[in-house]
């Protein structure tokens, strides 16, 4: 098994920590990189604090509402406010937002290396930062894209035309029920192509990626690989953590390295092949 209950506590400097992965991100023949929300959290796209209330005091007035996270689940009373809500959590966080800087960072390190990214992130900052779109794999969907609630044949619809106008006409917390978004097949409600549950669509260029990365993987897991997790928690561990400390346990000439807030440990079985760094990851990234 590659979990143990017994784990490492670093009590080496930071900067001897950074200094280690600056060698590994230098000397390895490939870096798989695994990013969740705190990659997005360290460039400024909090979904709560201060930036919630500067886009949605109104829904927080009326509703309760207290987190853009929550927000998503909340029961609206009709499509015109799902959709209101909705097309302004996509527009900020879609839109708006401009690449944070620990992506460009990130990009700058391995731009010439050979390298692959996993993501949860759903909000389009590897892109905007200008990744390569082949090396990318956003498995948890993306909020510029909508899906059939049925998933009629499997597909996704890109959504910036009509969530531009979504946000640019409602008015007190509704859109024109002309803009309720139906889907062009069978005629029933669209909805976010987020994976929320099993209705959650794959579609052709999900599996193109999944293959990539699978190829990626199984094509440089013998060899020097550096196994890079940046800002991933623990709502999703399946995806992204999980995998990667297997690969590193597999793999005898693997180095794993964490990055993120809150960090403090990692399994003992990666001895003198662990970093971990409980530091903000755009701050680790311009130091390196």
């Amino acid at each position: 098994m590659y979990l143990r209950k017994s784990t490492l506590t670093f009590t080496e400097d930071c900067s001897d920590r950074i200094t280690r992965l600056r060698y590994e991100l230098e000397t390895a023949d490939s870096i798989l990189i695994g990013a969740g929300a705190g990659m997005s959290e360290s460039a400024g796209l909090f979904y709560r604090g201060e930036r919630f209330y500067r886009y949605f005091s109104d829904f927080h007035e009326k509703y309760g509402i207290t987190d853009m996270y929550l927000g998503g689940f909340y029961p609206f009373a009709s499509p015109e406010e799902y959709w209101a809500w909705w097309s302004r959590q996509i527009y900020v966080n879609r839109y708006e937002a401009e690449a944070g800087k620990p992506y460009t960072q990130l990009l700058k390190l391995v731009k010439d290396k050979n390298y692959f990214v996993i993501t949860t992130n759903v909000d389009h900052q590897f892109q905007k930062a200008g990744f390569d779109k082949k090396r990318l794999f956003y498995t948890q969907g993306d909020y510029g894209l909508w899906q059939c609630v049925c998933g009629c044949g499997g597909m996704t619809f890109d959504n910036e035309r009509r969530v531009r106008r979504m946000v640019r006409e409602q008015k007190e917390m509704r859109i024109p029920s002309e803009l309720v978004p139906k889907c062009p097949f069978c005629g029933k409600p669209m909805t976010m192509n987020l994976r929320t549950d099993d209705g959650f669509v794959q579609d052709s260029g999900w599996y193109s990626a999944a293959e990539r990365y699978k190829a990626f993987t199984e094509g440089n897991g013998g060899g020097h690989m550096l196994l890079l997790e940046l800002g991933v928690g623990m709502n999703t561990p399946g995806i992204i953590k999980y995998p990667f400390l297997r690969m590193a346990a597999e793999n005898p000439l693997a180095t794993y390295c964490r990055v993120n807030k809150c960090t403090s440990s990692i399994p003992g079985d990666l001895r003198g092949r662990g970093i971990c760094i409980d530091e903000d990851i755009g701050e680790v990234l311009e130091r390196i």
